[in-house]
């Protein structure tokens, strides 16, 4: 599973791309020249596709799930960074069937200790933890 995890660090490399450039082309767009510059391991190359398809498809519905799980957060407050790690996790939470929830919170965390600020952390595990409550995925 590591091709996947430098796939969603790819994903997010474009998703902070396309934000900093102000949203002003397709996001599937952004991704396709972003691919046309690096070779990466096909594998790889496919889950970062498969995620970008998803996230474009469903922007609107991961931003709104995002915003009900944030409560008190204005998605445009959140930190670029933070922001776009959780729309990859919920993306896998809510469209990628073959990756159990644990490992896309998992995920979010390593990527946001990673690349994000001191309180990126706790912070993108907190609302995750809310929306995996919210989804009935944590039953305790």
């Amino acid at each position: 599973m590591r091709r996947r995890h430098k796939a969603r660090r790819w994903t997010l490399q474009i998703l902070y791309a396309w934000e900093v450039r102000g949203r002003e082309r397709d996001l599937e767009a952004e991704a396709a020249d972003f691919f046309a510059r690096r070779q990466l391991a096909s594998q790889t190359r496919d889950y970062a596709e498969r995620l970008i398809g998803a996230l474009s498809a469903n922007l609107s519905e991961i931003d709104a799930t995002l915003a009900g799980a944030a409560e008190n957060w204005d998605l445009e407050r959140m930190a670029i960074i933070d922001r776009n790690i959780l729309r990859i996790a919920v993306v896998e939470l809510l469209h990628v069937d073959d990756v159990p929830w644990k490992v896309a919170i998992d995920e979010a965390v390593t990527l946001a200790s990673r690349y994000g600020g001191a309180d990126s952390p706790r912070f993108v595990n907190g609302v995750l933890d809310a929306l995996a409550h919210k989804l009935n995925l944590i039953t305790s």
